[in-house]
């Protein structure tokens, strides 16, 4: 039985460096996608990306049990610090967070992995009991546009030793960036819409916990997004909320007390963080008239905090009863440095551009009432057409079950990222040892990706200079992964030479090439672009996939 025949669930794992979340939709039902609500009440679909470990390295809990701890006043158990961040050693910074020593980032990662897919496992097996979970599921994994060759090898492997996968080269893991899962879910969200296509802008607005990335595309006929005409970011997500909420308490208590509470008691203080959000952060609308005030009593959520008060603020604090008073002054301090920075990008790109008919706002921050109020006053007066998919914080989620529901992935889930060797100058980036003599390098040009819809009447055109021809031939190269950008990488199979025989006479210094792709050959039309003689030459590559 083929592969596409056995495929019945499609299961969106977004791995975040702070937050992750899991969905899943059966192909039999591809309109009931699930997105897995970890804490019933709260409308909670992220889990946090935490592990606690002991002194020997053995996992003791992860995601909110490894993040937060409810305050035990009659035990006084040694409290570990969980581990946190371990996702950014795949990133292309220089910033390495800290790590006990002897705990390898990998460890960390394929532990992660292994509960989340022991969760997973158990809740697809509530709803299909009967199903094979390495034959009948297809996982999907957003990960960040910035991962290179190595860090998805490395998430493959990781994926793999977690038993998400039994096969480390299995097609049943596949990787899409964060960004193409938002856009096929947000395509979803504007066939809602009276929205025209064919010249009109769309910025999508993704404001997650961390950071917020802002980018702008074209929406083609029949509600297709184009290539990113621009992109901008920062790191002024939700997140960055907390921390003024704790830069608050750090006026009340003393930013010393608040540093020894992190140390040596981080646990009590996620906890108290969860309270907030939980009862202020996340119901807050900006109107003095929605907000209830929240008593912060440090004697039932962070006890330990009342040893490290000193001086005034003790006195303060015994005189208060240990109870901070929140009001709706307080909180909205909090909120404005944050939204204000997430303003002034969107004016930024907004400048960029020549027009935008549609904003979409994606990512957990844009839950937020108050947000998407201060987005809406200000933008709306430019003719903005302000979009908030139902729930902002499971987009890209759910739009990566949506990308596997694709029934062109599933039928020809091995033509992925058709790609032809290009020849260019080598730079300081690149491998040093794939450096040509001629100080050169081949490298790919990415004619095509999954999930594209190309006409077999109009094919895929490209216009190249004439050395580029000087071979006779054009290399074509297929990927199950992204972002590859050698000829040796992981998982890259050359399908096919493809000869262009050029007349002696030619002498143009430009060529256009039109790839015309149909079920089981790829047809390609070599020509001048400025025809002086008329040369045109055709060539085909047969049962190819």
């Amino acid at each position: 039985m083929s592969m596409i025949q056995d495929i019945r669930v499609v299961v969106g794992i977004d791995l975040g460096v702070k937050y992750s979340a899991f969905a899943f939709a059966h192909k039999s039902n591809p309109n009931d996608i699930i997105v897995h609500d970890h804490r019933s009440g709260w409308l909670d679909f992220k889990i946090p990306t935490a592990l606690k470990y002991d002194e020997s390295f053995n996992l003791i809990s992860w995601g909110y049990s490894a993040l937060s701890q409810k305050p035990n006043r009659k035990k006084k158990s040694f409290e570990t610090k969980p581990v946190e961040n371990f996702l950014l050693y795949l990133s292309q910074t220089n910033y390495e967070p800290y790590l006990p020593e002897g705990l390898h980032y990998k460890k960390a990662i394929t532990d992660y992995l292994k509960e989340m897919g022991n969760f997973i496992k158990e809740t697809l097996m509530s709803y299909w009991p009967y199903h094979n979970f390495f034959e009948n599921v297809l996982i999907i994994m957003p990960i960040p546009a910035e991962y290179n060759d190595k860090a998805i090898a490395i998430m493959r492997e990781c994926a793999y030793n977690a038993c998400l996968i039994n096969e480390k080269g299995s097609q049943r893991l596949q990787f899409i960036t964060k960004h193409e899962a938002a856009s096929v879910h947000c395509i979803n969200v504007l066939r809602e819409y009276n929205i025209s296509d064919g010249s009109t802008f769309i910025m999508i607005v993704d404001c997650g916990s961390g950071t917020v990335e802002l980018t702008t595309q074209k929406l083609l006929e029949n509600h297709k997004l184009g290539e990113i005409t621009e992109r901008s970011g920062d790191y002024c997500g939700g997140y960055f909320v907390d921390d003024e909420f704790i830069n608050f308490l750090g006026r009340k208590v003393g930013s010393s007390a608040i540093d020894h509470v992190r140390n040596n008691h981080y646990g009590q203080l996620q906890y108290m963080i969860q309270e907030f959000c939980g009862h202020v952060k996340f119901p807050f609308t900006g109107q003095q008239e929605d907000f209830i005030p929240f008593d912060l009593d440090l004697e039932l959520l962070c006890p330990a905090i009342k040893q490290y008060i000193k001086g005034s603020e003790l006195d303060e604090m015994e005189n208060m009863e240990w109870i901070i008073d929140l009001n709706f002054d307080d909180v909205k301090a909090m909120f404005d440095p944050v939204i204000e920075r997430i303003l002034q990008l969107i004016r930024t790109q907004l400048n960029a551009i020549r027009s935008c008919e549609a904003m979409i706002l994606v990512g957990g921050f844009s839950q937020s009432k108050y947000l998407q109020r201060r987005i809406k006053q200000e933008f709306n007066q430019r003719n903005i057409n302000i979009i908030i998919p139902a729930i902002p914080s499971i987009t890209i989620v759910k739009g990566a079950v949506q990308y596997g529901l694709i029934d062109r992935l599933l039928d020809k889930i091995k033509i992925v990222s058709p790609r032809v060797k290009v020849t260019r100058k080598w730079n300081s980036s690149d491998p040093i040892e794939l450096k040509l003599s001629d100080g050169m390098i081949n490298s790919f040009l990415r004619i095509a990706k999954r999930g594209d819809e190309i006409p077999s009447d109009t094919g895929i055109s490209m216009i190249f200079s004439s050395s580029f021809i000087s071979r006779n031939s054009l290399d074509l190269f297929v990927t199950d992964e992204h972002n590859v950008k050698y000829c040796d990488s992981p998982g890259v199979n050359l399908i096919g030479t493809l000869k262009i025989h050029t007349p002696s006479t030619f002498n143009n210094n430009a060529i256009s090439i039109t790839l015309f792709f149909d079920d089981t050959t790829i047809k390609v039309v070599a020509q001048e672009v400025d025809v002086k003689i008329g040369w045109k030459h055709e060539t085909v590559l047969d049962n190819i996939y």
